[in-house]
């Protein structure tokens, strides 16, 4: 694959699992040095795993909605791979409940993870590139309900939605820079957050056994299929490529055809 993205560092963050993993792998195979970020130990076996493919690559273990924390993760980054170039605000998490079942605290933190995270990573990010006279890429990981709020998560979509309104208010800011801003939609993508999905979905929804809500909202894909992390990697690539250089302040759908907009 020809090595677009050599010498470029680039930041994941929810980098260790599914679409930011996926991210990751394509950087990697594309020549870029990749600092995969997450919550969770198996963070350093995905790092591990893009170097032993030849990649240079490092994994740090983080809380996004921790704004030390983040300051920590991209001064690491410039010390050990070089200034970032492209950060991927991929972080983000779910939880699915009937309204008065719903908790301020599962409240609080998705709407910490999947909007502040975003706005602190972006944040610190932009500083370093604007710093370092980089023509940089801030690409956020929105949501299908950053379209249409789904049943039983207003609490996802509110999150989903605030990360369209950074991405945009962002990208006005940065413009004069040339860094820009856009954002993604996933749709159904084969991860372990759809999986979930399916269960808590499938148990609220109906007598649902695992992976039949999943397949009958997959028939209602046009495309008729779930996507993959490759599929969200191809548009992730091509925004932080130098072909879309002239495009900030957009969200666009990586769904097989499930919203159209």
């Amino acid at each position: 694959m020809n090595p677009r993205f050599e010498g470029k560092v680039v930041v994941i963050t929810g980098g260790s699992r599914g679409i930011g993993l996926g991210i990751a792998q394509r950087f990697a195979r594309e020549g870029a040095k990749v600092c995969v970020a997450a919550n969770e130990p198996l963070v350093h076996e995905a790092a591990a795993a893009l170097r032993a493919e030849g990649a240079q690559a490092i994994g740090v273990q983080l809380d996004v909605t921790s704004a030390a924390e983040v300051k920590a993760l991209y001064a690491r980054v410039a010390a050990e791979l070089g200034e970032v170039d492209i950060s991927v605000q991929n972080a983000g998490v779910i939880t699915v409940a009937r309204l008065e079942e719903l908790t301020e605290a599962d409240w609080d933190k998705i709407m910490a993870v999947n909007t502040k995270g975003v706005f602190l990573c972006c944040q610190e990010a932009a500083v370093r590139m604007r710093a370092a006279g980089k023509r940089g890429r801030l690409i956020n990981t929105a949501s299908g309900q950053a379209r249409q709020g789904f049943i039983y998560t207003p609490h996802y979509a509110a999150s989903k939605f605030g990360v369209v309104g950074i991405t945009q208010s962002l990208a006005k800011e940065l413009a004069p820079t040339g860094i820009t801003v856009n954002a993604f939609c996933p749709g159904i993508i084969t991860t372990d957050m759809w999986a979930y999905n399916d269960a808590a979905w499938g148990k609220l929804l109906g007598d649902y056994q695992p992976g039949e809500l999943m397949a009958e909202w997959v028939k209602g894909i046009p495309m008729g299929r779930a996507g993959t992390g490759e599929d969200v990697a191809g548009l992730v690539t091509f925004l932080a490529s130098e072909d879309a250089a002239y495009i900030t302040g957009q969200t666009i759908n990586v769904d097989g055809g499930m919203f159209m907009s």
